[in-house]
C-alpha cells in the first residue's frame, strides 16, 4: 500500500522526468540552428510553439474535462508517452523548420497531459499540506526545465540527438511509474459528464479570479526569463570582455535554484499563509526585473550570478502557491478542470510576453528590455491586494 510519502516521491520524480521534454529544443538550440539553417530567431519561436501547444492541449483538457472525467495516472501516461515520441522524432534527417515547430507543437500539446495532470493526481491525495506538495511537485518541473541545458554541458563528443534521447526516455520511465504505482487518489471527486458551463462557473469566484490573477501576472514574467537566461548571459559577457561563461551549465543552474525556492516556498506557507508567501514571492521577482539593468553594471561576474540565481528562485517559488490557491478556491468536482484551464490562459501569456522580448532584443541590443517582464508581477500584486481588500471590507 502507498504512504503519502512514497506517491508525492513518485509523483514528484514522473513530473521531473516528463517535464524534461519542455526545453529539449531550447538545450540544443545552436546544434538545431546549425543541422537544419534555421534562423537565429529560432529560439523564441520554437520556445512559443512549445507554450502554444500546451495552451491548446490545455484549453482542449480543460473544456471536455479530461482530468475530471478520466484516471488522471492513465491521462498522464498516454501523454507521456506520445510527448516523448514526438520529442524524439526531431532526430529525423528529413526535418523542415516547419516540421522541427510541428513536433515542438504536439510535445507542449501532450504536456498539457502531464503538468497540470500532475498537480491533479496531488491535489487527489493531499487535502491538507497541498502547498507543501505542490511545492516539490513545481521543483521538479523546474529542475526537468533545467535538465537539457546540463545535458548539452555534460553530453561532451556525443551527438546533440543524446538530449533527445535522454529526455524522451526519462518522460517513457516517468509515464510507467505513474500507471503503475498511483491509483486514482482518495480525495478525486470525478465528474461523470461533460460540462461545457464548468469554465464560467469556476470563475465566478473572487477568491479564485484573485489567485488566477497572480497566477497570470507570474506567467509573464516566467517562462519569458527561462527562455532567455543563456541571452542574458551572453550580454553581461559582451558587456564584460574579461568574463568567459560556461552558458549551458550557468543556464542550468540559474534555472534549477528554483526547485529549491519551490520547495522551501512551500514549508513558508505552512507557516505564515500560501497568499503571503505568494504575493512576498512576486513581489521579489518583480523588484529583479526593475532593478535587471543596473546589476548588468556591476563589475563582478560574482555578484551579477548570485542576482540571477536569487531572481531564478523568486520567478518560480510563487507557482505552486498560486496554484494551490487555484485549487483550494475550485469546486471540488471541478479542480483539475479549473488547473487545466487556469494553465492554459497563464501559458497564453508566456507566448505574448516571449515574443516581446524577442522583438525588442531584434530592435535594440539594451540591457533595458528585460524591465518589461515587471508588467506582470505588477499586475499579479494589484489583484491579489484589491482581493484582500474587498474580503477586509465584507
Amino acid at each position: 500500500m502507498n504512504t503519502s510519502k512514497n506517491v508525492l516521491f513518485i509523483i514528484v520524480i514522473s513530473q521531473f522526468f516528463c517535464t524534461s521534454l519542455w526545453f529539449a529544443g531550447n538545450g540544443i538550440m545552436s546544434e538545431l540552428t546549425t543541422s537544419f539553417g534555421l534562423e537565429q530567431s529560432a529560439l523564441a519561436y520554437l520556445t512559443s510553439i512549445v507554450q502554444f501547444g500546451f495552451i491548446i492541449g490545455t484549453f482542449i483538457f480543460a473544456f471536455l474535462s479530461i482530468a475530471d472525467r478520466f484516471s488522471p495516472s492513465k491521462v498522464f501516461f498516454v501523454c507521456a508517452l506520445l510527448g516523448a515520441i514526438v520529442n524524439i522524432s526531431i532526430i529525423w534527417e528529413g526535418n523542415t523548420y516547419a516540421s522541427i515547430l510541428t513536433f515542438r507543437f504536439f510535445t507542449g500539446f501532450f504536456l498539457a497531459g502531464i503538468y497540470p495532470i500532475g498537480m491533479k493526481i496531488a491535489a487527489d491525495y493531499f487535502e491538507k499540506g497541498l502547498g507543501k506538495s505542490l511545492g516539490f511537485l513545481v521543483g521538479a518541473l523546474v529542475l526537468g526545465t533545467a535538465l537539457p541545458h546540463l545535458l548539452k554541458d555534460l553530453k561532451g563528443e556525443f551527438p546533440w540527438e543524446f538530449v533527445l534521447w535522454i529526455t524522451s526516455s526519462l518522460a517513457v520511465i516517468g509515464g510507467i511509474l505513474i500507471i503503475s504505482t498511483i491509483p486514482d487518489g482518495p480525495f478525486r471527486k470525478p465528474s461523470q459528464k461533460l460540462n461545457l458551463s464548468a469554465i464560467p462557473k469556476i470563475f465566478k469566484g473572487k477568491r479564485f479570479r484573485a489567485a488566477a490573477f497572480g497566477y497570470f501576472g507570474h506567467m509573464w514574467e516566467l517562462y519569458a526569463f527561462w527562455a532567455f537566461v543563456p541571452v542574458i548571459l551572453l550580454y553581461y559577457a559582451e558587456m564584460h570582455p574579461n568574463v568567459s561563461f560556461n552558458i549551458p551549465l550557468l543556464s542550468f543552474i540559474v534555472i534549477s535554484a528554483g526547485s529549491l525556492a519551490c520547495v522551501f516556498g512551500g514549508y513558508l506557507a505552512q507557516k505564515f499563509g500560501v497568499k503571503k508567501v505568494a504575493f512576498i514571492s512576486l513581489f521579489l521577482s518583480c523588484f529583479c526585473c526593475i532593478i535587471s539593468p543596473i546589476v548588468f553594471l556591476v563589475e563582478s561576474e560574482i555578484v551579477f550570478i548570485t542576482f540571477l540565481i536569487f531572481w531564478g528562485m523568486v520567478v518560480i517559488s510563487d507557482s505552486p502557491l498560486f496554484s494551490t490557491l487555484v485549487a483550494q478556491n475550485a469546486p471540488s468536482e471541478l479542480k483539475g478542470t479549473a488547473l487545466t484551464i487556469v494553465n492554459s490562459i497563464g501559458f497564453a501569456i508566456t507566448i505574448l510576453s516571449i515574443q516581446l522580448l524577442n522583438e525588442l532584443k531584434e530592435y535594440t541590443n539594451s540591457i533595458n528590455i528585460f524591465v518589461i517582464l515587471a508588467l506582470g508581477p505588477i499586475l499579479g500584486l494589484i489583484a491579489l491586494r484589491k482581493e484582500k481588500s474587498t474580503v477586509n471590507k465584507t
